[in-house]
């Protein structure tokens, strides 16, 4: 008999050692999470963390363990309570743990019979349940709201010529519709889709920011006058810039009547189904063909973690499903528990993000989900009449739901420049993270509310700061016009 030398492993030598070091990492990890609403929002990170060293040719544990617990004070910010910067949830402890399991299981979801899938199943059958969807609909856990939207538009699309479009390319003439408020994701995908982004339709919005239905329908009219197809509809449940929900039910409508598949993105605002508050507002969303949504914003599951769910599950899957020899299906053994996710989407190798899911709904539940997202919708509110309450603020658009826009104000000043830079100050000062957009031709401060950790004396301290460096900067007459 061959003796064969040892080979090596990637396993560790000691598992006693490993395991004092992964309790370290884990304390690490915990403490930094327990510390979220202390300290400075955003933290620059230093010079030598943008350093790349060379590649490591020999390991070292202990070096590894140290930069990562170096990096731990520099993330983007979202878990403090004054991060309003940008729709970023704001994680839970309790995903550490969903974590740690995924790795140690380190599964694949694209498919195959085991464990893993079937918690992935019960997510998608929740889902339905939760947006009034039917037992046969289908879903995939994904990695955000963009590649859901491209996987509903590509079925819409698919499903326009009857599939053809797998195989013998895209059929000219192709057009959609949104609101010139919906997120980039959107023309992105008629980008990837071969359809182009000029094929879709930005329809004018009102006062509201909602996407205005009389100008679809003179829209859809003129491109069927001019011997385009119309093809997909697409809807918002809070914009980005404002959270404006459009209305739903009248885009149904249209849909209906126009033969049209009906998309929602509902990136953050979709799973507003769960307050009470909310739900009434957003009626239509169990009626559309496909909603595109995130758990890693509203609902606090940690990065990343999105979502699409699809009316037409043969639509869905004749879409995507491709199994080549080595992956056919099996009535039993590993290659049973068909179809597998890979039929729903153009990933085969998936990671078991759908766990953490599971056990933020389990552990939470969507009362408390719900009832949060609600909070967040209030103190969206507060902000707005604290601001309409101050001579130095001007509340410039309509709060829908979580977000609230508005700008410091003062004569003979580049209002815009100004309120740039109050932003940044207030970055780089650590007191807070909001962002800016551009409303009406205006630059204001836009304050996004999706943190289960902030309080009503947040927005307090957020209003105190701006005034303070508002004032600042024009006693320094920086951004003075005259």
């Amino acid at each position: 008999m061959t003796d064969f030398p040892n080979t090596p492993s990637l396993d560790p030598e000691n598992w006693d050692k490993f395991r004092a070091r992964a309790h370290h990492m884990l304390d690490s990890a915990i403490d930094q999470m327990a510390r979220s609403g202390t300290g400075k929002v955003w933290t620059a990170p230093p010079e030598d963390l943008k350093k790349c060293p060379p590649v490591p040719v020999q390991g070292d544990s202990a070096a590894t363990d140290a930069q990562m617990t170096a990096l731990l004070p520099y993330g983007v910010g979202n878990t403090h309570p004054r991060f309003f910067g940008w729709v970023h949830g704001s994680g839970t402890p309790s995903n550490i743990i969903a974590d740690m399991v995924a790795a140690a299981m380190n599964a694949n979801l694209g498919g195959r019979d085991h464990g893993a899938i079937y918690v992935e199943k019960q997510v998608v059958s929740w889902c339905k349940a939760i947006f009034g969807f039917p037992d046969t609909a289908s879903g995939l856990v994904v990695s955000g709201t963009s590649i859901a939207t491209l996987i509903a538009l590509k079925s819409a699309r698919d499903r326009m010529n009857n599939f053809a479009a797998r195989t013998s390319g895209v059929q000219p003439g192709l057009v959609g519709y949104t609101s010139t408020q919906t997120h980039s994701c959107v023309a992105r995908t008629f980008d990837m889709l071969g359809l182009g982004s000029d094929a879709l339709r930005k329809i004018p919005v009102n006062d509201a920011f909602e996407m205005d239905t009389v100008a679809l329908q003179a829209a859809i009219a003129s491109d069927r006058a001019a011997g385009l197809k119309p093809f997909a509809i697409i809807g918002t449940a809070g914009a980005v810039n404002v959270g404006a929900i459009d209305d739903l039910d009248t885009l149904a409508d249209i849909a209906a009547t126009e033969n049209l598949w009906f998309h929602v993105d509902g990136a953050f605002g979709a799973t507003a189904i769960l307050s009470d508050q909310i739900k009434p507002r957003l009626s239509g969303l169990t009626r559309a063909d496909s909603i595109a949504f995130d758990f890693h914003k509203w609902l606090h599951v940690n990065y990343d973690a999105g979502f699409i769910l699809i009316r037409d599950e043969d639509a869905h899957r004749r879409a995507f499903s491709e199994r080549p020899d080595y992956l056919a299906a099996a009535e039993r053994g590993l290659a049973a528990g068909n179809p597998w996710p890979t039929e729903y989407g153009p990933e085969l190798s998936r990671g078991f993000r759908a766990l953490k899911i599971w056990a933020q709904l389990m552990e939470h539940g969507t009362d408390k989900l719900g009832q949060l997202i609600s909070q967040n919708c209030e103190q969206a509110q507060y902000l707005a009449d604290q601001v309409t309450a101050h001579s130095a603020f001007e509340l410039c658009a309509p709060v829908a739901l979580n977000i609230c826009c508005f700008r410091f104000v003062a004569p003979d000043v580049d209002l815009c420049k100004l309120n740039a830079e109050i932003v940044v100050r207030l970055q780089l000062d650590g007191v807070a993270a909001p962002s800016t957009t551009i409303l009406n031709g205006n630059t204001v401060i836009r304050v996004n509310i999706t943190n289960h950790r902030t309080a009503y004396t947040d927005l307090d301290v957020l209003l105190t700061a701006t005034h303070k460096i508002g004032t600042q900067l024009l006693q320094e007459r920086i951004f003075a016009t005259a």
